[in-house]
């Protein structure tokens, strides 16, 4: 008697889809409530984020009416953006842009690691969260009354700042209007504000790392200053490497209210970075197609150093946000 054997048939895609719907309902039902939940953040970025993308159009025309809206403009090409790499401004945004983030990176950026690994190593309980909460307060203050605070400490009429000058025989200066003082101040009144904030992050990277690698360095004999460089340092790399990508994916980004509320005229040499310009010239001017230009060659940079950051960061230590 000869058995028959039946060839299973290949599944086609009409025979494939049912089930991949089946698992999508099934997925749903059991996650509903997760998919309800994010449905008000997907909201929230598709009309404060993707939404205003569509005005990125107005960079490729020579005026905007609000009346008649974006698309009833004169389309003049590129014209917007030779008009600002042809200016006196550019090369002195570019610049101040640039010196900012790099002093933000290369003083401000280590300042909440370090602290970070001080904290890690203080051994009393109350006294590391006494240093941690005066540490984090000063992330709630708003920008507005941390830059008031400097104008009073540095106001000619008894600010603390001219007082310790005049203790040591020099003559009080107007800090916020010296054009070389501008920069020193916001580096280190954004270290002051938001370095024990920032070390929440490597804190609890910090707090990830095993015990046990402590112990058997012990019974090696590896002091503390040790420990820190083969246990705790390399701990906590991954972690620093990411924020490090992110933050050089905003290298051509300041904090632009604070740098408005700071600057003054006679700043403007050193103070006038691409954010305000675009304020100026787009809220203040009204020239909003020439300020969307600036703004979406100063996205472009990001973008394009956020790339780069994260590919060089994949090929020499395998660590990248994607």
């Amino acid at each position: 008697m000869e058995l028959k054997h039946r060839v299973p048939m290949p599944t086609t895609r009409a025979e494939a889809k049912p089930g991949k719907m089946s698992f999508l309902k099934k997925e749903l039902q059991r996650n509903k409530y997760v998919y309800i939940m994010l449905i008000p953040v997907m909201l929230y970025y598709l009309v404060f984020n993707y939404g205003p993308m569509y005005g990125l159009l107005m960079a490729f025309q020579k005026t905007y009416s609000p009346v008649k809206g974006i698309l009833a403009g004169s389309w003049v090409g590129f014209d917007n953006f030779t008009m600002f790499f042809e200016s006196y401004y550019f090369w002195r945004l570019i610049k101040n842009t640039l010196i900012l983030s790099f002093y933000s990176i290369v003083i401000g950026f280590p300042a909440p690691i370090i602290l970070a690994l001080l904290l890690h190593e203080v051994r009393s309980r109350w006294f590391k969260k006494t240093i941690q909460t005066v540490s984090y307060m000063p992330h709630f203050i708003s920008v507005v009354v941390v830059v008031g605070m400097m104008k009073t400490f540095s106001s000619l009429d008894g600010g603390l700042f001219n007082v310790i000058r005049d203790f040591f025989g020099m003559q009080p200066i107007m800090f916020l209007a010296e054009k070389d003082m501008f920069r020193p101040l916001y580096i280190i009144s954004n270290i002051w504000q938001g370095a024990g904030w920032a070390s929440i992050i490597f804190l609890a990277a910090l707090s990830g790392i095993d015990p046990q690698l402590y112990e058997a360095s012990k019974i090696d004999g590896a002091g503390r200053w040790r420990q820190l460089l083969h246990i705790t340092i390399p701990g906590i790399m991954p972690t620093v490497v990411v924020m490090l990508i992110l933050r050089l994916g905003a290298v051509m980004n300041s904090d632009f209210q604070k740098i408005l509320l700071m600057q003054t005229a006679p700043t403007y040499e050193t103070s006038d970075v691409l954010s305000t310009f675009v304020y100026r010239s787009g809220i203040l001017e009204g020239n909003y197609t020439y300020s969307t230009a600036i703004g979406l060659f100063n996205g472009v940079i990001n973008f394009s150093l956020l790339l780069l950051a994260n590919s060089i960061s994949k090929k020499v230590n395998s660590t990248s946000l994607w």
